[in-house]
């Protein structure tokens, strides 16, 4: 783990996580290419930005091309090393759990599972 490396709330939500795992890869991105790369209306997209915004991980730029304004985003210094911070801190404590079926507690035996109404076990 990097001296840096440390849990990041604000990061942490599925779709701020997505985000910067997106921005982290390229200089910037359209704002429209985010969007559907997550599958989510404007106004989710835009909120979530905003949080990273005013975090100071993420900038937001405007440009006018071809008469329309076109937003693209971008990962700041300190968002990109907020991000791989984060990043290594999952991928420790992915390392210190076993992955080995093995060392997983036994599964309950059948007869404490309740079966969903109108099937029968």
């Amino acid at each position: 783990m990097t001296a840096a490396a440390r849990f990041d709330e604000i990061v942490h939500a599925p779709n701020r996580l997505q985000i910067c795992a997106m921005l982290s890869a390229v200089d910037s991105a359209d704002f429209t290419t985010v969007r559907e790369g997550l599958g989510v209306a404007d106004s989710v997209l835009s909120k979530h930005v905003r949080v990273l915004r005013d975090a100071g991980y993420l900038t937001i730029h405007k440009a006018t091309f071809a008469s329309r304004v076109r937003t693209s985003l971008s990962l700041t210094d300190s968002g990109r090393a907020a991000y791989e911070g984060h990043v290594d801190v999952l991928r420790e404590i992915l390392g210190t759990a076993s992955l080995d079926p093995a060392d997983q507690p036994a599964a309950r035996p059948t007869e404490w599972v309740r079966a969903p109404r109108g099937i029968s076990t």
